[in-house]
């Protein structure tokens, strides 16, 4: 199963990494026309310990595939881009309505 990430519920606040803002996920799975928010540690398990499927459509229509990672401090989370050197259209993603 594949879930399409469509935007994010972030915390204000100053964070040294801006993956561990993003509390929840909006997703929708376009297959069976289900939709939820889910915790982003949550997302995070589903896709390192069931090999779970997320993903982002960018602006140019393709699809971006989210990664598990975990911070310095061992905080789990999630991001498109695997060394941060490219911007990560998942921190572009809208705000929960």
């Amino acid at each position: 199963m594949a879930v399409r990430i469509i935007s994010k519920k972030t915390e204000k606040g100053d964070y040294e990494n801006p993956y561990l803002a993003i509390d929840y996920l909006e997703w929708v799975n376009e297959s069976i026309h289900v939709n939820g928010i889910t915790d982003r540690t949550k997302i995070y398990d589903w896709i390192k310990e069931t090999k779970g499927k997320a993903y982002i459509i960018d602006i140019n229509g393709n699809k971006n595939y989210l990664i598990p990672a975990i911070s310095d401090r061992g905080n789990k989370y999630v991001k498109t881009v695997g060394d941060e050197t490219a911007p990560d259209c998942l921190l572009l993603l809208p705000e929960c309505a």
